[in-house]
């Protein structure tokens, strides 16, 4: 985490590196940035996932995380279910001979912030922790960078695959650019897919 500095400009942010020298992220941000050009991506789409049990893991993200069933396009003709919701997509498709999963900790497994993961920002920690409890999902609560004015609240669980999930209020947290800040892209137009809502479906919701 970089260091703040009251009443002026943030500190440099470093890195350590694996021969643990210190590297000013402000000063080499521009060597790191040379020949590449502006990218056309926008956003984060969707986050794929191989499972034993398509089934059990909608069942999963719908009760546990709120996501959405959506239809998938007739052409993916392999067993798979595909979810949306809080502009990100998750693919689920079903593990077979032909597509095998690399090994993760199984669910019930100990949880460990350091496996990889992919995280979710909430809006009410409390509500998320009651949720958890409630579905009797076993989970890990820290706090961190308390000592910065700025603690972040984290949850940690698994999916019914192994697969690591963070719940984060981390919009506590300022992001702070090591340089190439014309590079950062926060899209508020395009940024989700479009919506088609079924005719049948809009009228029973009247």
């Amino acid at each position: 985490m970089g260091e703040e500095c009251k009443g002026g400009s943030p500190a440099p942010l470093v890195v350590r590196g694996e021969d643990d020298g210190e590297v000013d992220e402000a000063a080499a941000a521009e060597k790191l940035y040379e020949d590449v050009p502006p990218m056309p991506l926008m956003a984060l789409n969707h986050i794929s996932r191989l499972c034993k049990s398509v089934d059990a893991s909608v069942r999963f993200y719908v009760r546990a995380l709120g996501f959405v069933l959506i239809h998938r396009p007739p052409a993916l003709d392999f067993s798979g279910a595909w979810l949306f919701n809080y502009g990100v997509g998750i693919h689920l498709v079903q593990r077979d001979d032909a597509r095998r999963a690399p090994d993760v900790s199984p669910a019930a497994g100990e949880l460990d912030p350091m496996d990889n993961h992919i995280s979710f920002q909430c809006e009410d920690m409390g509500a998320m922790e009651r949720r958890l409890k409630e579905m009797g999902i076993k989970h890990m609560k820290r706090t961190i960078n308390e000592e910065e004015g700025s603690p972040i609240d984290q949850l940690f669980f698994k999916d019914p695959d192994g697969f690591m999930i963070e719940i984060c209020n981390c919009e506590n947290l300022e992001l702070v650019p090591a340089g190439a800040l014309g590079r950062l892209r926060l899209p508020r137009d395009r940024h989700n897919p479009p919506l088609r809502i079924p005719t049948d479906a809009a009228a029973a919701d009247d």
